[in-house]
């Protein structure tokens, strides 16, 4: 197959004792493109009558699986063959690019038991327990809307509080989890505070589960741009959504989408990815307006480098499989983490996917101080309050980390002052 390119949700998994290859970590992977045999992502001008060019792609032949109209006006067809592209496409001033569909996949998990609540080590490593909320004294809830686009969220999970829920992937009727992945991610941002399993950075917020991904961890990057765009339309709602995924590519229509949501009003945090490589090359986290989030080890829960070592890495330093350079913005726990999973269930994960939200719960808990600020007061916020390479270890989580030589010294989050 001809351009084919892989867009992949970044995740690891401890299984027993043996780990597997970080997620896009192996360049035969990253060789191994899949585009979307005879689909496309159709961008309109923004003139453009919506209903008018889907009757017309329809009248030529086009299926219509997808329809945008808030982070901007389009859809994404399925046709016959590539002339019926062309026929869709041929002399259509209101067309203002078509690109291809793209294949997204996932990675296995594995599910841990809990008993009473613990404090995870990447929460305590931020200094959550610290923070105007204090992950884990049982008092505090906070008032704020996080959207997980992603595979889900347990919708019937007792340690999130899912407020609203929806899927884009065929075949389902819900925003429930099937995969485990988005549980993960939903747990780390904002798991409650209570008597059992973990607690988040910004715990019980309202999470908004926005299926994008199937139960294999695969999917469209079609029904991706249809998550950024329903977030688009609860801007008024929704102060951060948080993407643990990516692809070693370019795509206008999800870069636009973004762009569009975050004029909106809504922060984005992403994953930088797992390939060890430059995040320059990889969407979105090469985005100008996301927070892209590189990920360390901490097996402790501290700062100082005194945790036992993991297979990725010694304790405070950047992780193997992390992604770097330039277009990194901030860095968090991402190794052995430990969060909500589907079924009700726990798990231990590690990758970017972890890591990203560390920041995505940061991220809230200073909307839910400063309702006021825009995605780019949050953004600086967030760098301005980490902890650098200058910062003395005090202790507990305030304090740097080290392995990042690419001479782009990106924060690590802190959240004690929020």
């Amino acid at each position: 197959m001809q351009n084919k390119l892989v867009l992949t949700i970044f995740s690891l998994l401890l299984v027993s004792l043996m780990i597997l290859q970080p997620a896009m970590v192996s360049a035969d992977s990253q060789k191994k493109d899949h585009k979307v045999k005879d689909q496309y992502i159709v961008v309109l001008s923004d003139d453009s009558d919506l209903a008018n060019e889907i009757g017309k792609a329809k009248s030529k032949g086009g299926d219509v699986i997808q329809e945008y109209s808030h982070a901007f006006k389009g859809f994404a067809v399925k046709v016959q063959n590539d002339q019926a592209i062309e026929n869709i496409k041929k002399n259509n001033p209101s067309i203002a690019y078509i690109e291809p569909d793209y294949q997204v996949e996932a990675f296995a998990k594995q599910t841990v038991q809990a008993a009473a609540q613990t404090l995870p080590n990447g929460i305590n490593r931020i200094d959550g327990d610290l923070s105007s909320t204090a992950s884990g004294n049982g008092l505090n809830s906070v008032n704020v809307d996080i959207a997980i686009i992603d595979t889900g969220i347990d919708l019937s999970h007792p340690d999130l509080n899912v407020y609203k829920q929806v899927t884009f992937v065929k075949r389902t009727n819900s925003g429930n989890d099937d995969n485990g992945h988005g549980s993960h991610v939903a747990g780390t941002a904002a798991a409650k505070d209570n008597t059992v399993g973990v607690v988040g950075v910004a715990p019980g917020a309202r999470l908004w589960a926005v299926k994008v991904l199937d139960r294999s961890g695969s999917g469209y990057l079609s029904d991706v741009v249809k998550g950024i765009d329903y977030v688009t339309s609860h801007a008024n709602e929704i102060d951060v959504a948080n993407m643990s995924l990516g692809c070693q590519c370019y795509s206008l229509a999800m870069n636009n989408a973004i762009a569009n949501s975050v004029a909106a009003g809504v922060t984005y945090v992403v994953a930088a990815g797992n390939s060890a490589s430059d995040a320059s090359t990889f969407s979105p986290a090469n985005h100008p307006s996301v927070i892209a989030v590189s990920a360390i080890v901490d097996t402790d829960g501290k700062c100082g480098g005194l945790g036992p070592s993991t297979g990725y890495g010694a304790d405070d330093r950047l992780a193997t499989f992390s992604n770097f350079g330039s277009t990194v913005d901030i860095a968090a726990p991402g190794v052995n983490i430990y969060s909500t999973y589907k079924s009700g269930s726990y798990a231990t994960m590690s990758g970017t996917s972890m890591a990203s939200p560390h920041v995505a719960g940061a991220a809230a808990l200073y909307k839910s101080t400063h309702p006021g600020a825009t995605p780019l007061d949050v953004k600086n916020a967030l760098i301005a309050s980490g902890s650098g390479p200058s910062t003395v270890c005090n202790g507990n989580g305030q304090g740097y980390f080290t392995g990042d030589s690419d001479g782009f010294a990106e924060p690590l989050v802190y959240v004690k002052n929020y």
